[in-house]
This record gives structure tokens, sequence and C-alpha cells, in this order.
């Protein structure tokens, strides 16, 4: 079985209209609100229905995927750590990655927009959807999961 990558101009069709759910930690919103644009411009152009959840930080973004896994066909994690003059940057970074991943091992199809970052200009350029789009990204690395989920059921 082969299943092609989705990139952002190679948008496949789908069995049915996809409910995507994206869960954002609005910490630092302008950055979570960029995120969210570059996700939403994808979701648009396949017609998918699209819910945002806000919860208070990255660490609740897996609790939030895995308390909804049931509504949604996917979703999209969204947030961003800033490093900062604590351990509080490893462990929230670590562990909430560290939860994406167990999610997605359930088969829960879960794309990872959460920026780990150094400083707020890394952040900002990276959530751009202009510059780096990684909310886009993490949208097409969603779409690509369902897809291959789609693909074996």
């Amino acid at each position: 079985m082969r299943v092609d990558n989705l990139g952002r101009d190679n948008i496949a069709e789908f069995k049915k209209k996809l409910k995507i759910c994206l869960v954002s930690a609005p910490y630092y919103k302008d950055i979570t609100d960029n995120l969210v644009s570059g996700a939403l411009n994808i979701l648009r152009k396949i017609k998918a229905d699209t819910e945002i959840v806000e919860v208070s930080g990255a660490l609740e973004i897996p609790t939030a995927i895995k308390l909804m896994e049931n509504e949604f066909d996917g979703f999209i994690a969204i947030g961003c750590v800033i490093r900062g003059e604590t351990t509080h940057y490893e462990i929230v970074s670590t562990e909430s990655s560290r939860g994406l991943v167990n999610l997605g091992l359930e088969k829960i199809c879960i794309g990872n927009a959460i920026l780990t970052v150094e400083n707020k200009t890394q952040a900002e350029q990276r959530a751009d959807p202009k510059i780096f789009d990684k909310g886009g990204e993490a949208c097409s690395a969603l779409l690509s999961i369902i897809k291959i989920k789609e693909r074996l059921h």
C-alpha cells in the first residue's frame, strides 16, 4: 500500500466530510491565532467541519483530545512553549509531546502544532502562515494520517 504525502497543494479527497478539532492553548494568543489561521486555510479547502477548543496550557491538550476522541475525525494541537530560565520549558515541551505521541499510538489522528522555541521571534516566524506556516504543516500531517487510517478501514 502506498499513501501519498499530502502537501498544502495536494489536498486529497476523503470518504466523508471530516470533522476536525483544533485544541489550542492560547497563552501566546498572537502566536496561536496564526497557527490556527494556517490550519484553517487548509481545512477550508477540503470543506471540513471545524471546532476550536481552548485549554489553559500545552499540558492539557492531550487530555482534552482524549476526552473528545469520539467526537472528531482528527485533532490539531496548537500551542507555544518558549524557553525560559527554569526547567518548566523542558517539562511542558517533553510531556505535551509524549502525550500526543501516546494518543497517536492509540489510533487518534493528531497534527502537532505546539511550537517549542527559544524566543518569541522564532515563534512568530514559525506561526506566520506567510513564513513557516507550522499550523498549515500540522494540518497537512494530520490529513496524511487520516488518509492512512481511512485506507486501513
